[in-house]
């Protein structure tokens, strides 16, 4: 309740329909949460309505499953109270519209008058049982809307390596979790991010697995949680019911041990830096654009590499630098809402590259730069740039977007893929870098 601003709105509204509303929404996140929650038999008058509500929140078809999602895991079920407060708070509210009786006893409650907790239980008992398939109906949604926003929060915070969203979502505050989870509930953009941010990250996995598939060879031991490289031994702790439970924790923690097959192609590894075109004319991929910006950054993280976002119109943002690849959740929000507009120029985006790669960490830098446009860049500059290019041995991986032209970015690029959008495959030659 403290760390989320949605939980004391609910709270707040629902203090003003019955006076025990705080303590139903505590009860809601110990039926989530909590391993083996039960109902008290006898409770007091004053919290018959709770018991009521429970009773039928407890008996919905759908809410064993959903408890699987949410049982033990303090985001989801963070998640699942909100959408379940907000789901009863709702439907007492609509029946408070139809039935006289449950308004008044409510508001005699409310005024504290003598009876009307006995009044007002009754009076809810008949709209449940006249009603409650509607409030069935309303809670399945809520918990689908639940599970939705924790995939898109770990949609955005997870890496590129299958299973690997929630051991990176521990990473992050769980008050910066509920926070994201909120702005994701009321942002249909960066749902959409979110989605694309997904989509992307997966085809990035498969990318670098492809790349690396024959850098197999088994260079020490480290530890970590990659199933396909624990040691005989730890598969043995697994296999052993005395061990069993000590190996689940390691594992968990990402203490087991397990060979090291990072290849020598992976060690070494630069920078990367994303200029990114926000002229006009990419308004239409700003959400895509956007999750593969964090596909991109997925990658940095996972492999431990500095991470530059050069935004671009007519002008260029200053860089927004993250050290291997790890961003805030404010920072990504920002990122995500971040649109330039404006015409197309490529100078002022390779100048603050430039800048960025005479910094010691950023020497031999991977550079993607995408765009829809052209623009001319002078022969002085294109002789600046591979000067600068000899000397701190960087690469330039170009992305042309729906045009056919190679000339405006051909002078300072090493590379250059045509793609109709960023729906288009060879986009996916990013994800090898």
């Amino acid at each position: 309740m403290e760390m989320s601003d949605k939980l004391k709105e609910v709270e707040e509204e629902g203090n003003k329909l019955f006076p025990s509303f705080q303590p139903l929404m505590g009860d809601l996140w110990a039926g989530l949460f909590k391993m083996k929650p039960e109902l008290l038999e006898d409770v007091g008058e004053k919290l018959t309505m709770n018991r009521q509500l429970m009773e039928k929140v407890m008996a919905d078809d759908g809410y064993t499953d959903f408890r699987e999602f949410t049982c033990l895991d303090d985001l989801a079920a963070a998640l699942g109270t909100t959408k379940y407060s907000e789901t009863v708070l709702g439907w007492v509210k609509e029946q408070t519209k139809q039935d006289q009786d449950l308004a008044e006893a409510l508001q005699q409650l409310m005024d504290g008058e003598q009876g009307a907790s006995q009044q007002a239980a009754d009076a809810l008992s008949t709209a449940l049982s006249q009603n409650g398939k509607s409030l069935s109906r309303m809670l399945s949604r809520a918990a689908q809307e639940a599970v939705e926003a924790k995939e898109n929060v770990k949609s955005l915070l997870g890496g590129i390596q299958a299973g690997s969203g929630d051991g990176e979502m521990k990473k992050v505050p769980l008050k910066d979790q509920l926070f994201l989870a909120e702005k994701l509930s009321t942002d249909r953009r960066l749902r959409e991010i979110a989605a694309w941010a997904g989509r992307m990250k997966v085809i990035a996995n498969r990318k670098q697995r492809s790349k690396h598939k024959d850098a197999i060879s088994r260079n020490g031991i480290r530890q970590g949680n990659d199933i396909e490289q624990l040691l005989p031994m730890e598969l043995g702790s697994y296999a052993s019911p005395i061990s069993k439970m000590d190996f689940l924790r390691r594992y968990a923690e990402g203490q087991t041990l397990q060979y090291d097959t990072n290849g020598n192609e992976q060690l070494g590894k630069g920078p990367i830096i994303l200029c990114l075109d926000q002229s006009g004319s990419m308004r239409d991929q700003d959400t895509i654009s956007k999750g593969f910006a964090l596909a991109l950054m997925s990658i940095a993280r996972k492999q431990r590499r500095d991470f530059a976002w050069i935004p671009f119109s007519s002008h260029a943002s200053d860089p927004l630098i993250y050290e291997r690849g790890k961003i805030s959740v404010k920072n990504m929000i920002q990122l995500a809402t971040v649109f330039l507009d404006g015409g197309t120029k490529f100078v002022a985006p390779l100048t603050k590259a430039a800048e960025v790669i005479k910094q010691s960490r950023f020497h031999q830098a991977d550079i993607i730069f995408v765009t829809d446009g052209e623009a001319h860049v002078n022969d002085q500059f294109i002789d600046y740039w591979n000067e600068l290019k000899k000397e701190k041995g960087f690469s330039v991986l170009s992305m042309l977007l729906g045009t056919e032209s190679i000339q405006g970015v051909q002078g300072f690029s090493d590379r250059i893929v045509k793609a109709s959008s960023f729906e288009d495959e060879s986009v996916y030659q990013a994800f090898e870098i």
